[in-house]
């Protein structure tokens, strides 16, 4: 069947918001003495819910409680200031634009809040041309790697599952679409490129290696 619409995750997909987010927490952590831990913080990306906690883990490092209320609003105004300064991801403009000629359905697929991703496309100018907004809002149940968002999605385009393609930058988003019966294409940020995202059906360095036309044509 003809490819019909194409699902983008938001975090580190869309925008780069996955570098900002660690740097503000490596920041925290040196402030104490500590370097964060990579291997565990990987296991956050593209999720919620996941067992490591961050703030958990500093205070056992520093040997005390911590201001967590202090510290969670000085690392979302920190995120906030590091993430306003990042722009779409090479090649999504282009996808979008060719999307948008084809006729093809296009969807936000995110373990994100709904509040998280508008702020961010009103920053951008992109908040219309959008046919669903599948966001978790804290409902970790249906949280990537869970398929739950991209069945929500299907449903909201109604599109069957062999009619889109999924865009994914992590493997928890990577398993969620797959989990889906999605075909999924990896396009890792310059967080999740040491991660191994072979589960993927496609990987790309950048959507700009591959334009829409030439995915298609392979369907």
């Amino acid at each position: 069947m003809a490819i019909r619409g194409l699902l983008f995750d938001f975090d580190g997909l869309l925008i780069d918001t996955e570098t900002p987010s660690r740097l503000a927490y490596e920041e925290l952590y040196r402030e104490h003495g500590h370097e964060l831990p990579l291997d565990k913080w990987a296991t956050l990306v593209g999720t919620i819910g996941a067992p490591f906690d961050p703030d958990a883990h500093l205070e056992e490092l520093v040997g005390q409680p911590l201001d967590r209320e202090g510290m969670a609003r000085r690392l979302r105004a920190r995120e906030h200031e590091l993430c306003d300064l990042e722009d779409l991801r090479p090649g999504i403009e282009a996808y979008l634009a060719e999307a948008d000629r084809l006729g093809l359905e296009t969807a936000i697929v995110s373990s994100s809040t709904r509040e998280w991703i508008s702020r961010h496309l009103r920053r951008l100018g992109r908040v219309r041309g959008w046919d669903a907004i599948i966001a978790a809002d804290g409902d970790t149940a249906r949280a990537k790697p869970q398929p739950a968002l991209y069945l929500e999605a299907l449903s909201a385009l109604g599109l069957q599952a062999c009619e889109a393609i999924a865009f994914e930058d992590s493997l928890n988003g990577i398993r969620a679409a797959k989990g889906a019966g999605i075909f999924c294409v990896a396009v890792p940020n310059s967080i999740t490129q040491t991660f191994a995202l072979d589960e993927a059906d496609l990987l790309l360095g950048s959507l700009e290696e591959l334009p829409l036309t030439e995915l298609l044509a392979r369907f």
